[in-house]
């Protein structure tokens, strides 16, 4: 049985730049909080708790003197309440979802409807919300019922859905909603990162029988790896690591392809190729 990896897979920019910004502040301090994970990953929030980076659910939990905003961002009303308690600020948010934010913030300056291709309940959606005071919407639906105020409406899409999903959606919402439209600005506020992985993702499937995507299950963009994988038609497990691996999985496959989301380390596909290789001495990395 032979292991291949796909030719792009694991940490993108925007999650590099999150941990060493982290691990930056612990050289200068022993203690530090993070506003939520820094990342969608048990495995780098474990290491870095270990650390010094505790996780924290709100301000009021606060114990150190200085907060840090994760790669995910947050919204405008938790930036001013930093403010407000005379906390140091450590702003780790990814630039891509940076300028996703300031992008819609714009745009319901100038009296769009934002319409977000997201979901609702994901913390980087209710953070690039939180900046347009109730003038944004996210549904992952073009069917879905929605109240067009004066005909003007902008679609961006959550950073971490692929370009052609996001266009696809565009394509219906413009089809459904053309009686209530008056004015269209379509955005792509995709992440190329995350398109590159899904895309290397569909080119492993062509050379193995099986794919792992190895990442946390609260990761939208590791998600959408294992979709991706598993609409090529090949066998495609998610895992979050190494522990949930079954060994009946590989009964009689040649060729596994391994790949991970953009907030998976290396260390954690490492793990499960450690373990791969314990069911086959003839393992080839």
């Amino acid at each position: 049985m032979e292991i291949i990896e796909a030719d792009l897979f694991g940490f993108c920019f925007g999650v590099n730049r999150a941990v060493d910004i982290v691990e930056e502040k612990l050289e200068e301090q022993k203690k530090i909080d993070t506003l939520g994970p820094i990342v969608h990953n048990p495995n780098v929030v474990e290491d870095l708790s270990e650390k010094g980076a505790e996780v924290v659910n709100s301000l009021d939990e606060v114990n150190t003197d200085s907060v840090i905003i994760t790669a995910h961002g947050a919204g405008r009303e938790i930036h001013s309440k930093i403010r407000e308690k005379g906390l140091n600020l450590i702003d780790t948010t990814c630039p891509i979802v940076r300028t996703a934010q300031e992008t819609a913030e714009d745009l319901v300056d100038r009296g769009y409807q934002v319409i977000i291709y997201g979901e609702n309940d994901h913390t980087e959606v209710r953070n690039i919300l939180g900046w347009l005071d109730g003038r944004g919407i996210a549904i992952l639906d073009p069917n879905a019922d929605v109240n067009i105020r004066k005909g003007k409406v902008a679609l961006l899409s959550q950073t971490t859905k692929g370009k052609k999903y996001f266009f696809d959606f565009a394509a219906r919402f413009l089809q459904v909603h053309s009686d209530e439209l008056e004015q269209v600005k379509i955005v792509d506020t995709t992440c190329g990162e995350t398109r590159r992985r899904y895309e290397a993702a569909e080119r492993l499937a062509d050379e193995v029988d099986i794919i792992l995507v190895v990442g946390g299950k609260n990761s939208a963009n590791t998600r959408k790896l294992a979709e991706v994988s598993a609409s090529t038609g090949i066998e495609t497990h998610h895992i979050k690591d190494e522990t949930e691996i079954e060994p009946t999985w590989f009964e009689g496959v040649k060729r596994v392809g391994i790949t991970a989301g953009a907030s998976t380390p290396q260390s954690a596909v490492s793990a499960v190729e450690e373990v791969l290789e314990q069911f086959d001495d003839t393992l080839v990395d």
